[in-house]
């Protein structure tokens, strides 16, 4: 009898953990729109939720360190006259932010350094060239200033925002709704998920197909799509009994799936967000109250399932902080941004370690906020592979300072301990002075009641 051996993973005992109550962002109209995006979007300073607003659509802007209540009166950038669909923060840029809306418009917003003061009406961008409501909204991940945008009018627009012009036109590929777009790790190539039931790897200066996959899922509900590491991709879509299921193709074979795991039968739609870093996907489907995390590998099944983290009230949306954004001195390697009805409430996702140094294994080399090549040359051809940082800077060392400090001057030291002396004997003085008070009291108390006595 074979003895079934555990896969080792660094992985394996990754917890998530909601932070306490008054680490959340309370008394926030979250919007009640039934559209599939993520309806929040954060950096390392701001965080964006798309809340409920009369008259047009709108969204907020949070610096991350203004947790608890939130005033109803907090001014909005509410510039559209649509409800908002989708927002996501430019990866270069942390004060920059595009939103899209019902409107048929896709804006760029400024956002100043402490948040807003007054409500923004108008936008530093406007971009026109949809026909109809805009719903997905991607920013290049090495190009400076390229967006991309797909409406309901089936359309992909690739927009030089800096020229306010869009570049590139996809109009006649999807014959349906486009349900995700993303791009791949360098932005050389797009991966687009359509209601025609079909998944295309698209070259976006050209906007030709590259490869492409009928019914990556037989179910007619929607699929979402993301590239993963060496250029595989990851599905999340329905069986024909609506079950939920999770898949990875290699684009070179698309004939069929690494493999194809089926979840649960709930009925929303399932967001991936992809860690290179680290190789782990989290599925959170909106309507769900948990969080299931996978690690992609290159040993079969592929897809190995980790844990999942369980809460009691349902997400209407999720956001993902970058990961120059995280807590590295607390082995932290994701945090997402989870939008209730009137709250949003991160959470945590960390591995637990005993050591206190840095987790090299866990924090290789990440993507910087740093653009590889302007719009200009991206569009006429040129590639730019991301400008990786290190994490370890911004380490901060959670041990006490009881161990030892650097002496950095001898001077200083010296000067600094002989006060501390002085310091000292000064108290030694004022305590004895102290004592020979309460010694005079005692005394004056003393004779008082022998004199009371002899009365």
């Amino acid at each position: 009898m074979s003895r079934k051996v555990v896969r080792t993973s660094k992985f394996r005992h990754v917890f998530g953990q909601a932070v306490k109550a008054d680490q959340c962002y309370d008394d926030i109209r979250i919007s009640q729109m039934t559209w599939d995006s993520n309806f929040c979007s954060v950096n390392p300073k701001f965080v964006a939720m798309i809340v409920d607003a009369s008259g047009g659509g709108a969204f907020i802007v949070l610096p991350l360190s203004k947790t608890g209540r939130i005033d109803m009166s907090l001014p909005t950038v509410c510039g559209h006259t649509g409800p908002v669909l989708d927002i996501e923060f430019c990866p270069h840029n942390d004060n920059i932010i595009a939103s899209c809306s019902e409107d048929c418009s896709v804006m760029i917003w400024e956002i100043p350094d402490g948040g807003l003061i007054s409500p923004l009406k108008d936008p530093v961008v406007k971009l026109d060239g949809h026909s109809k409501r805009v719903g997905i909204l991607s920013w290049h991940p090495t190009a400076h200033n390229v967006l991309m945008s797909a409406g309901c009018d089936n359309v992909v627009i690739l927009w030089n925002v800096v020229h306010g012009e869009a570049v590139v036109r996809i109009d006649s590929m999807h014959t349906d709704l486009i349900y995700s777009a993303c791009w791949n790790r360098n932005g050389s190539q797009i991966l687009t998920s359509c209601k025609d039931k079909k998944l295309r790897v698209i070259d976006p200066r050209k906007g030709s197909v590259i490869c492409e996959k009928d019914k990556p899922h037989e179910g007619s509900r929607p699929v979402r799509a993301v590239f993963v590491s060496d250029g595989k991709i990851l599905t999340t879509g329905f069986s024909r009994m609506s079950e939920r299921q999770v898949a990875l193709w290699d684009p070179n074979n698309f004939s069929e799936p690494l493999t194809l795991q089926e979840l649960d039968t709930s009925s929303g739609v399932l967001l991936p967000f992809f860690d290179p870093d680290t190789g782990v996907v989290y599925l959170c489907g909106k309507g769900d109250s948990s969080i299931r995390y996978f690690e992609v590998t290159d040993e079969a099944p592929y897809v190995h399932y980790l844990s999942m983290y369980s809460s009691k009230e349902s997400q209407k949306g999720m956001g993902y902080m970058p990961k120059r954004g995280l807590e590295v001195n607390k082995c932290e390697i994701a945090r997402f941004y989870k939008l209730h009805e009137r709250k949003c409430e991160p959470i945590v996702m960390t591995v637990p370690r005993k050591s206190d140094l840095f987790q090299e294994d866990l924090y290789p080399d990440t993507i910087g906020p740093e653009p590889s090549v302007e719009a200009d040359d991206w569009f006429a051809g040129k590639n730019g592979e991301p400008i990786l940082i290190s994490l370890k800077d911004g380490f901060v060392a959670t041990t006490k300072n009881k161990e030892f400090k650097v002496i950095k001057s001898l001077m200083a030291t010296t000067s600094s301990s002989s006060s501390n002396r002085q310091s000292d004997s000064v108290d030694v003085q004022a305590l004895q002075n102290e004592v020979k008070e309460l010694r005079e009291m005692v005394e004056q108390l003393t004779k008082r009641v022998s004199d009371l006595e002899s009365n």
